[in-house]
C-alpha cells in the first residue's frame, strides 16, 4: 500500500514541474492513477462460488492512491485525516462487525461454517 501511495503521489508531483514542453495538467494524470488503481483493486478480488474475498483490500488499495494524490497536490491535512479515518474504519469497526453480525455469511444451512472456509 505504501508503494502505492508514493507512487501516486510521484505522479501527482510530476504533474506540477514545469520543466516540460507544455504544461501538463495534473488532473488528467490523476484520472490516469484512479482507472490504473481500479484495475489493481478489480484484481485483487476473489470469487470463490458464493463467496467474494478481497472487497476491503481493493478499497484499501483505492484509498492509498487517494491519499498519495492528495499528499502530491499538497493537501497533507486531508490526507492525515483521510488516513486516522481509514485506521478506525479497518481496525475499530472489525469487532464490532463481528459481534452484531454472527451469522452474516451463514444464511442457510448449506453454508460452509468459518472453520470449513478454505484460506
Amino acid at each position: 500500500m505504501a508503494l502505492i501511495s508514493a507512487g501516486s503521489c510521484m505522479f501527482t508531483g510530476l504533474g506540477f514541474i514545469p520543466d516540460f514542453a507544455k504544461t501538463v495538467d495534473p488532473t488528467r494524470i490523476a484520472a490516469q492513477i484512479v482507472t490504473g488503481v481500479g484495475f489493481l483493486g478489480a484484481g485483487s478480488i476473489l470469487r470463490q462460488g458464493e463467496l467474494v474475498r478481497g472487497l476491503t483490500t481493493a478499497a484499501s488499495i483505492w484509498v492509498a492512491a487517494s491519499l498519495g494524490m492528495a499528499v502530491g497536490f499538497g493537501y497533507y491535512g486531508v490526507a492525515v485525516f483521510v488516513t486516522v479515518v481509514v485506521v478506525i474504519v479497518l481496525f475499530a469497526l472489525k469487532p464490532l462487525e463481528e459481534r452484531m453480525f454472527r451469522r452474516r455469511g451463514h444464511r442457510r444451512e448449506t453454508d460452509p461454517q468459518p472453520d470449513e472456509l478454505p484460506q
